[in-house]
């Protein structure tokens, strides 16, 4: 199995929100790999914002940020750090 990393995600949702309880399922999914996340509405602007600290290998952080990018009106972008953890 590939070693486990700590890494960041940004999710951008714009505009219609009904996108929103796929991307929460797809969130309680991958939660035993979240490690941290904070959500920032910015409800004047159309725009809703999620932050994640993921820990998880190669494998689990492309699958789930590749599940999020497939969905409409939401932006996905990721940094996996070079620290593993054991």
């Amino acid at each position: 199995m590939d070693a486990k990393r700590i890494g960041v995600i940004g999710i951008v949702v714009k505009g219609d929100r009904s996108v929103s309880m796929q991307l929460q399922q797809l969130l309680s999914f991958y939660g035993d790999n979240i490690i941290g996340r904070m959500g920032l509405p910015d409800a004047k602007s159309g725009i809703y914002v999620i932050s994640i600290i993921f820990k998880g290998s190669n494998e689990q952080f492309s699958s789930f940020t590749g599940k999020i990018g497939r969905l409409q009106n939401v932006n996905v972008k990721s940094a996996i750090t070079s620290v593993e953890i054991p």
